[in-house]
């Protein structure tokens, strides 16, 4: 079986739009400009913008609401996905969206403060939010030939 994986850098062009499944499931959807910049053969820089839509799911859909705006750099993995449907007139429409396995902020022109989310109960998202502050680990902390990570 063939598996397809895409990575997207580019701005938020909204904030992520959260909403919740009947069962109350959360999805947020995303969707980010990536602009490509070049130099033609005349040496003069041309540009070009590209549109992208996707869907992140349960506690990381609540999180990107809560944490990403409008205009924020952002780092996406996931898988491409077509969607299909017919319109009430009857002409068939199809979409490429991008099914979101992991978003966060881009750090090549900004910074970052990571807050870990607290769960109870084991895996199981209790739907309560308590903020953590990931805790820093000093670089004494690791010999001189072991690395942090």
């Amino acid at each position: 079986m063939a598996t397809n994986s895409v990575t997207v850098i580019g701005n938020l062009v909204e904030d992520p739009e959260l909403r919740f499944t009947p069962s109350g499931v959360a999805l947020a959807k995303i969707r980010v400009a990536v602009n490509r910049r070049w130099r033609d053969q005349a040496g003069d820089w041309q540009e070009e913008t590209g549109f992208f839509g996707g869907t992140l799911w349960r506690e990381a859909a609540e999180n990107a609401a809560e944490s990403l705006t409008k205009g924020a750099r952002v780092i996406i993995t996931g898988s491409l996905e077509q969607r299909q449907w017919e319109t009430q007139e009857g002409d068939k429409r199809s979409v490429v969206e991008i099914r979101i396995d992991e978003l966060g902020p881009s750090l090549r022109w900004a910074t970052a403060s990571i807050t870990k989310t607290a769960r109870s109960g084991g895996d199981d998202w209790s739907g309560g939010r308590q903020s953590v502050p990931a805790a820093p680990v000093a670089r004494e902390d690791y010999g001189p030939d072991e690395a942090p990570f």
